[in-house]
């Protein structure tokens, strides 16, 4: 393990961030909350507990710690046996045992760094240990990510006997969380969940926080004009980003059957721009799939499959005409919203749970059943004959993506958590 400050004494004011997940928003909320830390040296001092490889994968955090060089702020990894140890989190069982082995983690560092109160930026994989009543060495606050038991309540949902039993689980379990006594805060990144987990506990503070993003970005302005002739777009066709991690969960194969669906005059407009980290078993049936689409349809694809740094996400969907989100029943917020907002781009979006009541809600473009091939053709051609401030509202877009400022983020975490008076 690594620490780059001394360990402080026991009367000093100690937060820790502890994040052990990796890639898409992970670096930019830690970085949001170095940036506010260094404008205010009374508040303590800040330790972040990360995985080795997120030094890899978010430079840019390591890079603005290296940039302000405060002398009360840590980057620990954990040990590389640490890190080994953990189990994937894709199966039920596998994802029960991490997520025991990730809370005696937490509970390890907190107790070697003298923590004063803890950050735990990924509460969702604490709650089978919270709900167990397994105790910190500290008082704690967590963000929150993915409540679903009140998706019922959105126009369109679809119930069953299986989603139900999975809601009364849910409630349960949360209701048993609410009642930790050293659970201080919980951040939920879901407003429609504020008031329906406020009923569970009068003991724990539950506000609502938003999803962090940069409004303004002047340098990428200047980025994505050259982008854009790098790329050697064709003339005359729109642009149709699909970005993040590319995998199934995003819905790429359904979105590629129904592009093989549409009629070859549209198929000539459009430009299907490929951005994102992805395993090379996806990239081969990704680049499979392509190839026979490529075949029958006179589209052009242009393909970037490697992560992108955060000083050029921006870049990107300023240099698109539509952001393609057709997640197959994603549960919780996403920041491509955000991203897309932000740059006044629309979106063609799954209907599903929180993203498709975000996008009905602040006309970000058009929302639609993404696991049905059809319905994705309808929504693309669309979007196709349609100019893009026909899809959605610019100006509520921009009061989306401003309500979601990283100040707002910031201002909400740290006046909850009343850093200073603890």
């Amino acid at each position: 393990m690594e620490i780059n400050n001394n360990i402080a004494n026991g009367s000093e004011r100690k937060l820790m961030l502890f994040d052990l997940a990796i890639g898409g928003h992970h670096g930019n909320y830690i970085k949001h909350l170095i940036d506010y830390w260094c404008q205010y040296d009374s508040l303590g001092s800040l330790d972040l507990v990360v995985l080795p490889k997120f030094l890899e994968i978010h430079q840019e955090v390591v890079k603005t710690i290296s940039i302000y060089k405060h002398p009360k702020i840590s980057l620990i990894t954990i040990t590389e046996t640490e890190a080994n140890a953990l189990n994937s989190r894709k199966s039920g069982l596998n994802r029960l045992i991490r997520n025991f082995k990730e809370w005696d983690l937490f509970c390890h560092y907190a107790k070697l760094l003298q923590t004063t109160h803890s950050l735990i930026m990924y509460l969702d994989t604490c709650e089978i240990p919270l709900a167990a009543g397994k105790l910190s060495p500290c008082p704690f606050s967590g963000i929150y990510f993915r409540p679903t038991f009140h998706y019922s309540q959105f126009p369109g949902y679809k119930s069953s006997w299986k989603v139900k039993l999975q809601e009364t689980r849910e409630r349960i379990t949360l209701s048993l969380i609410l009642q930790h006594p050293q659970l201080k805060n919980i951040f939920c990144l879901d407003p429609f969940a504020v008031k329906h987990l406020q009923h569970f506990s009068t003991q724990t503070n539950i506000v609502y926080l938003p999803d962090p993003v940069e409004i303004d970005n002047l340098n990428s302005f200047d980025l994505a004009s050259y982008l854009k002739k790098s790329l050697a777009i064709e003339p005359d066709r729109k642009v149709f980003l699909l970005f993040g991690a590319l995998d199934s969960r995003k819905g790429i194969y359904q979105l590629l059957d129904a592009i093989a669906q549409l009629p070859e005059d549209l198929c000539q407009k459009l430009c299907l721009l490929l951005v994102g980290g992805t395993n090379a078993t996806e990239r081969a049936e990704i680049k499979l799939k392509l190839e026979i689409v490529c075949k029958v349809k006179s589209i052009q694809v242009i393909e970037h499959y490697e992560f992108v740094p955060a000083e050029e996400v921006s870049a990107y969907f300023q240099i698109a005409d539509v952001i393609l989100a057709p997640y197959q029943r994603h549960v919780g917020m996403s920041g491509i919203l955000l991203l897309a907002a932000a740059a006044g781009k629309p979106v063609l979006s799954s209907n599903y749970g929180l993203m498709g009541e975000m996008v009905r809600r602040y006309e970000l473009g058009l929302s639609i059943d993404s696991t049905v091939s059809d319905e994705i053709v309808k929504g693309l051609t669309k979007c196709l004959k349609k100019l893009p401030q026909q899809i959605g509202d610019s100006s509520k877009m921009q009061a989306f993506a401003k309500m979601n400022s990283a100040e707002n983020y910031t201002n909400i975490i740290f006046e909850n958590l009343k850093f200073e008076q603890m």
